[in-house]
């Protein structure tokens, strides 16, 4: 790392550094994936010469029914192995969704960073925010980002880099900050989003095997959300400013890409300050059309059938694209305003920009989604988590040490398989009825499934965003690797789930309600 430290290293200092070193040994993250492609292929084989399976009950994701299931690992070197393998090489990269959301993103935020509106903001935040309000700011935004799914990744983790990079902070620990907040706290918000309906449906599918009669509502653990919320900002920040920054130290950026480390003044010109109205009025603009399109009764961005609009609905499920208009339109209004960016032509000049910098993100993704589909295919994953959650059921133990047990088991699994609803769909049969029985309500089983889901995003190389976020610390280190992501990230990972449980923990022995 490019930093200058005075002060003497703590033992803690020492042993994330000697991670760091160990951990930037390893090849590029394309020979990762590769590596880890082959062993997934060999794996395959053996495990399924073996006739490696599990049987298990299910949630149909398309009937939301319970149903048997078995789940055999399926060998990649067979006759159908061999056939997935070449036919599938294509569709595996386009049906990879982070391709999309993130040329989607950076559409909007090409054109925002290149008429310079985003160092105009951060330097208007900068100025109206006291200095140590800002890491709690950029925390608590954050976590809230996950409201527009996985846009987060994309747009807050690189304004979190050039916000400390404003204040005269290290740039990379800005950066880790906001994967901190993204991804270590992302099934949890203080809006009702998406994904909450479809955990929520899945919750009431398995409840209903125990009693027909119960079921929870969407709002159903929004009081613990929003206490998570507001205590995970304070814990991601107060790391950030006791180790992380500590331990970067002053920048010094005369290992950053391209001057990415030149700092700007802090004080906006007059041309930036009129950039920034016009952005005003472009967002007003956007937010007007948007509440024609979403408040009325029958709005098109409504859902068709019931009608609202938080939850499963067109705007909601799209998002992104009021993410990517948003960036676009003010990015373009504060051009205008500011004379950096007037034509048509010079703004897709700036997307191109933007999208022409990705290629190397896009080729990893491609190796990537390949990783993804065989390690699928395979159910290597599948087998693994549900012989865990078998052996969790049936340690006999009380409902407490059980819901914490749970938390590690989900916690585990989400190293090797990182969606929140895959996940959710094999463990809710098994654990709601089982918990149910103990007296425990389905609420607070849904609630240690968020605790124990979340912060091993920010550590595992399956993120789909691990990469991404590798490649932003580069922008300010060319040194930066895995490794330094990892070691970066292990204070935040293990500190938000060893705090969290124990929110989660004190929550459900003072018996506080978890949501509406």
């Amino acid at each position: 790392m490019a930093t200058a430290n005075a002060a003497p290293k703590t033992a803690m200092q020492r042993f994330l550094d000697g991670v760091e070193k160990v951990g930037n040994m390893v090849p590029h993250p394309v020979v990762i994936f590769l590596i880890l492609i082959g062993i997934v292929i060999v794996l395959s084989a053996v495990l399924g010469a073996f006739g490696a399976a599990v049987t298990y009950e299910r949630i149909n994701p398309e009937t939301h029914e319970i149903e048997a299931a078995s789940t055999q690992i399926r060998s990649l070197l067979n006759v159908d192995g061999i056939r997935f393998l070449y036919a599938s090489l294509i569709p595996n990269f386009m049906t990879f969704t982070a391709v999309g959301l993130m040329i989607a993103a950076m559409i909007g935020a090409g054109v925002a960073e290149e008429s310079g509106m985003v160092t105009a903001l951060i330097h208007k935040l900068v100025a109206v925010s006291p200095s140590w309000a800002l890491t709690y700011i950029l925390a608590f935004v954050g976590i809230l980002a996950s409201i527009a799914a996985d846009a987060g990744y994309l747009v807050l983790i690189p304004l979190a880099g050039v916000a400390y990079l404003a204040v005269g902070r290290h740039p990379v620990a800005g950066i880790a900050l906001g994967f901190a907040a993204v991804a270590g706290a992302f099934t949890v918000n203080m809006l009702i989003k998406p994904l909450d309906a479809v955990l929520v449906e899945f919750t009431n599918d398995a409840a209903h095997l125990v009693d027909p009669s119960r079921s929870i509502g969407l709002a159903s653990n929004l009081w613990f959300s929003i206490a998570s919320v507001l205590f995970l900002t304070v814990v991601v920040a107060f790391i950030t400013d006791r180790m992380i920054a500590p331990r970067l130290g002053a920048y010094v950026p005369d290992n950053a890409v391209d001057g990415a480390g030149t700092e700007a003044g802090a004080a906006l010109s007059e041309r930036e300050s009129r950039g920034l109205r016009f952005a005003l009025y472009g967002f007003i603009g956007l937010i007007a059309v948007f509440l024609l399109l979403t408040v009325p009764a029958g709005a098109p961005l409504r859902n068709p059938d019931t009608g609202e609009l938080i939850g499963n609905s067109p705007f909601m499920n799209g998002l992104i694209a009021l993410i990517m208009l948003m960036f676009l339109v003010t990015g373009w209004a504060y051009g205008i305003g500011a004379g950096t960016l007037r034509t048509l032509a010079e703004v897709i000049a700036a997307i191109e920009k933007s999208i022409k910098n990705m290629g190397g993100t896009i080729f990893l993704f491609f190796v990537l989604s390949q990783f993804v589909a065989y390690f699928t295919y395979t159910n290597i994953g599948t087998v693994m988590a549900l012989s865990l959650s078998g052996a969790l059921q049936a340690a006999n133990i009380g409902a407490l040490p059980l819901l914490l047990g749970f938390i590690v088991v989900v916690a585990i699994i989400d190293l090797l398989l990182t969606g929140a609803i895959a996940k959710w769909a094999i463990f809710a049969p098994v654990f709601v009825p089982l918990l149910m029985k103990l007296g425990v309500e389905p609420e607070a089983v849904l609630a240690a499934y968020r605790v124990g889901d979340s912060p091993m995003n920010a550590i595992t190389p399956l993120n789909a965003y691990f990469a991404l976020v590798v490649g932003f610390a580069q922008k300010y280190d060319r040194s930066a690797g895995v490794g330094t992501i990892v070691s970066l990230m292990l204070p935040y990972v293990v500190w938000m789930f060893v705090l969290w449980t124990a929110l989660f923990t004190i929550w459900k022995a003072l018996g506080l309600p978890w949501g509406l």
